[in-house]
């Protein structure tokens, strides 16, 4: 009775051990087949939206091969390596384009593209993916709002620290009723944003930052 019981315990622990390595192959392959795909699919998104803050007539250069890595920091809250995309007029700096994220949005954190001028000025920002609540959080996206476009132009010398916040709270920047959370978390990435590119401005477009 004891040799049939430990012998059935010993088929089902096989049978368990198969059907797990059977479902780790399976992930792996399905992993293999489509991750590529997936960050083809996210980078030409990120393009499409660069190419909607960043207007031809303010570079002349390769800004997919101008670019640069940028560690893991805290006024960008990128917990791993990112990407900055610069722009150059006539070989001189003109917009470098920043990925930024917004950890604390009201379903999780929110992506964005900052692309901020020579000057310190915003040429442009754009969320490139979140997950906030629909009808309340999707005004952030510009196929759905023209919100986002209240950034253009602003800057950290137009703007002192307590401007940047939602009228809620003080601020200038306007939100919608019910919904404070989302665009509260918007408007704090890219003002941390902006004090990142006043701190690293000549690395940015010159070299490394290390």
């Amino acid at each position: 009775m004891r040799r049939t019981m430990a012998k059935a315990a010993l088929m089902t622990a096989l049978n368990l051990s198969a059907f797990a390595l059977f479902g780790t192959a399976l992930l792996a392959f399905i992993y293999n087949q489509t991750h590529e795909r997936i960050e083809k699919s996210v980078e030409a998104e990120k393009l499409r939206l660069i190419s909607q803050i960043l207007p031809h007539s303010l570079y002349d250069n390769d800004i997919i091969k101008d670019t640069l890595e940028i560690l893991p920091d805290p006024l960008l809250g990128n917990e791993g390596k990112t990407t900055a995309y610069r722009a150059r007029l006539d070989g001189k700096p003109s917009v470098v384009v920043l990925e930024a994220v917004a950890p604390d949005g009201y379903s999780g954190k929110i992506f964005m593209l900052i692309a901020i001028r020579e000057n310190g000025e915003l040429a442009g920002v754009r969320v490139v993916s979140h997950k906030e609540t629909p009808g309340l959080g999707d005004y952030i996206d510009i196929a759905k709002s023209d919100w986002i476009r209240g950034f253009d132009g602003k800057s950290t010398a137009q703007y002192n620290d307590q401007d940047w916040k939602v009228k809620k709270d003080g601020g200038k920047f306007d939100y919608m009723a019910g919904a404070t959370i989302t665009p509260r978390a918007v408007v704090k990435a890219v003002h941390k944003a902006l004090q990142y590119f006043a701190l690293h401005r000549d690395a940015l477009f010159a070299g490394g930052i290390r």
